[in-house]
């Protein structure tokens, strides 16, 4: 299993606000493909995190180790695990307006640290930006402390929302091709039939002469 480990990439954006810890939190979504529910590993610790995620499809282990700039509460944090990633909204422990000025204590730039600019909203823009949607994020359950067991730090996928360990966005993407024609294109589309089946009967016509 730890024979081709490697460090997943890892994104992430962050809100701030003094006195609404709802908006005080960090959106961090671990890259990890085809990596089943029973196949995880998540030990959430105010101070960072350590995951660990196996792929049989990909024959690969994922492995990472954070360390936040600041503290960071796991009980008020939620998770939510898809068949590409796992993605967390983790509750900055202390209300401040300012943003982190980076998610970790080192200075040093991680290779495989990038901001998800998907999510990402300036810090003196972000009131007026619209509200996140965590509808599929469930809780935590019983981290910190319980990441040393072989399981998923405690958290049961299965029971933590629509989204939980199901695949995502692939049958979207394909649902244009189930989309009916659009009204002009119907129209067309019937006219080019009756010329065909004009033609045809013109050209039956000057045989039978």
């Amino acid at each position: 299993m730890a024979n081709n480990t490697v460090t997943p990439e890892v994104l992430w954006a962050q809100r701030s606000s003094k006195d609404d810890p709802e908006k005080n939190f960090i959106y961090l979504t671990i890259s990890v493909p085809d990596v089943p529910t029973s196949n995880l590993k998540l030990d959430l610790k105010p101070t960072g995190l350590t995951f660990t995620g196996h792929s049989d499809t990909l024959k690969k282990t994922y492995h990472v180790e954070l360390e936040f700039y600041a503290e960071i509460d796991p009980a008020a944090s939620k998770v939510n695990h898809t068949a590409r990633d796992v993605e967390m909204k983790l509750r900055k422990k202390e209300l401040n307006e300012a943003y982190w000025p980076r998610l970790l204590k080192d200075t040093k730039k991680a290779h495989f640290l990038k901001t998800d600019f998907d999510k990402w909203v300036d810090e003196d823009e972000q009131n007026e930006a619209a509200d996140d949607d965590f509808a599929n994020f469930g809780g935590m359950g019983g981290l910190p402390g319980m990441g040393g067991d072989g399981g998923f730090g405690g958290i049961d996928f299965s029971k933590l929302g629509s989204g939980a360990g199901m695949p995502s966005g692939d049958d979207e993407d394909d649902s244009d091709d189930d989309m009916p024609p659009l009204e002009g294109e119907e129209e067309e589309e019937k006219g080019e039939k009756a010329e065909v089946a004009e033609d045809a009967k013109d050209a039956k016509e000057v045989v039978s002469s």
